[in-house]
């Protein structure tokens, strides 16, 4: 990280923040060039930021593909976290899903080629994995161009991987914030009393994505080992006093969640702290994919079935800091 030039597409977003924040407190960069269609987050984030010397602010839309070449010149390091994540937008936007989240991450992986970016991660969802929506579904073809993006790269230095990971307390559009709004007014809408998610913190989600990027050597799906938690518990703890009411599965939701399928444990290891699904093919003799556990028959990684669960404490703490 010392002395790059990074480009953070949809630079403006809750990652984006957090991840401009530990970069520019942990690491001398060059420069961080933050991507984006928001003029007004944009201002903000500058105000936010006191105007750092190190940052610089780009509007556009990864859809343009004259503007993604000219945003990448002299990058050596992109973090692509642009997309439509809603995924109620999604279903009723489709075509503008697949512009922005397939489309988009082409315009990226042909400017980062063509420029002679280093290394370019995506930062993709549990929702990609077996997806029952839209967005999911855009997810999983963003999982598959960015690594076979390294079959056009194999004679050039560009390296591509992914990160893959759960839901973000506290990020836009997360349950906390709308489980606050709701208490206010004594009800609590749950989907489905079963219902499990994965769990992280945006500063952790931050710091495996910089922490792949160092490990990265091209066509590889890095997924942390994260907590699962109940909605029930969180809407115990947020509004132990509300009434609570079970309102349905919305359409394209799912009950429990999987970042890790069968399929794909065929050709993963185990480390300290991750997953890594390896290339089924990898593209040069570069890098090292004999380290690591294998992981055993049938194994798969779901949010129901998981070993690790948030306590009714480390809930708590969330919730008072989100």
């Amino acid at each position: 990280m010392e002395n790059k030039v990074i480009l953070i597409t949809g630079g403006t977003g809750s990652f984006g923040q957090k991840f401009t924040e530990i970069i520019l407190r942990k690491y001398s960069t060059s420069t961080i060039r933050i991507f984006s269609r928001g003029e007004l987050l944009q201002y903000e984030m500058q105000n936010k930021f006191e105007n750092h010397p190190r940052l610089r602010f780009l509007i556009g839309d990864i859809c343009d593909r004259e503007r993604v070449y000219r945003a990448m010149h002299g990058v050596d390091i992109v973090v692509h976290a642009a997309a439509l994540k809603q995924v109620q937008t999604c279903e009723y936007n489709p075509i503008e899903a697949v512009r922005t989240n397939i489309d988009g991450t082409i315009n990226v992986i042909n400017a980062a080629i063509d420029y002679g970016v280093e290394k370019i991660i995506a930062i993709s969802t549990d929702k990609a994995v077996h997806p029952a929506n839209l967005y999911g579904a855009t997810k999983l073809v963003m999982e598959r161009l960015f690594i076979q993006a390294n079959v056009y790269a194999i004679d050039r230095k560009s390296r591509f991987g992914c990160v893959r990971y759960g839901n973000v307390v506290g990020s836009r559009g997360s349950v906390i914030p709308l489980f606050r709004k709701q208490r206010e007014n004594g009800k609590i809408t749950i989907t489905d009393d079963r219902m499990t998610r994965f769990w992280i913190t945006l500063e952790q989600g931050v710091q495996f994505v910089i922490d792949s990027i160092k490990r990265m050597h091209g066509g590889e799906v890095f997924v942390p080992k994260i907590p699962s938690m109940k909605i029930v518990d969180l809407a115990n703890i947020m509004a132990p006093n509300a009434k609570r009411e079970v309102i349905g599965i919305r359409p394209g939701e799912k009950v429990h969640e999987i970042l890790l399928t069968e399929e794909e444990a065929t050709h993963a290891k185990e480390y300290d702290g991750y997953f890594l699904i390896e290339p089924e093919h990898p593209f040069w003799g570069k890098g090292d994919f004999n380290n690591g556990k294998p992981l055993p028959s049938g194994f798969r990684y779901t949010s129901d079935t998981n070993s690790q669960w948030l306590m009714t404490d480390e809930l708590e703490e969330m919730v008072e800091v989100y």
